[in-house]
């Protein structure tokens, strides 16, 4: 399971306007803001766009200016692989380490999508013991009771984060992921598809 909620992409118009700076070439930009405060780029400007993003990363700086924000719920497990795109990305999380005590525990907290009968059924029981454990925290506030709670944690447990990152981080994870075999991977890449003008500046190799 995979939720991605309140996307905004921001700063088109100064990356735009960044491209065109090493050839000095700002009087044939042609891009404008819509009626609806939408940054529609016009024919120069896109069609520099494209020549750069397929010239390569050394000539494609400007879309690092490109910058998406958005609200993502995935499993513990998805956020393990996100984790490992570093460079350039910025997360605020729900925590575990604070709250994770702070409401009961219930089968929809957890990626149960895929699972058999068989899962299920070991997944409601750990919910039952994760559950216990809460509120036997909170009434005697034990460490070890908090650190149980941590370490029983299943991977399918699902975390909120608040991500940043820009449309070079967005190419990389693409053409990374979108063959992956968790469905959380397959959806995430139907959304940067979806990004405003993704079919030129981040699906480049299609």
């Amino acid at each position: 399971m995979i939720k991605l909620e309140n996307t905004c992409v921001m700063n088109l118009e100064n990356a735009l306007r960044g491209a065109r700076n090493p050839m000095s070439s700002w009087e044939r930009s042609d891009s404008f803001w819509d009626e609806k405060h939408n940054y529609i780029l016009g024919p120069n400007d896109l069609s520099l766009a494209r020549r750069l993003c397929t010239a390569g990363p050394d000539h494609r700086k400007f879309i690092r200016q490109i910058f998406v924000s958005l609200d993502i719920t995935a499993p513990l497990y998805w956020w393990k692989e996100f984790d490992t795109y570093k460079v350039g990305t910025v997360a605020n999380s729900t925590s575990t380490m604070h709250k994770i005590h702070s409401k009961p525990f219930a089968l929809e907290d957890f990626s149960t999508d895929k699972m058999n009968a068989q899962a299920l059924e070991a997944i409601k029981a750990v919910i039952v013991s994760l559950e216990a454990l809460r509120i036997d925290f909170i009434e005697n506030k034990d460490k070890q009771i908090w650190y149980s709670l941590i370490q029983l944690l299943p991977s399918s447990y699902n975390q909120k984060r608040t991500c940043t990152m820009n449309y070079e981080n967005l190419i990389n994870m693409y053409y990374a992921r979108r063959g992956h075999k968790l469905d959380e991977w397959r959806e995430y890449c139907n959304w940067i598809a979806a990004l405003p003008y993704a079919k030129e500046l981040i699906l480049i190799k299609e």
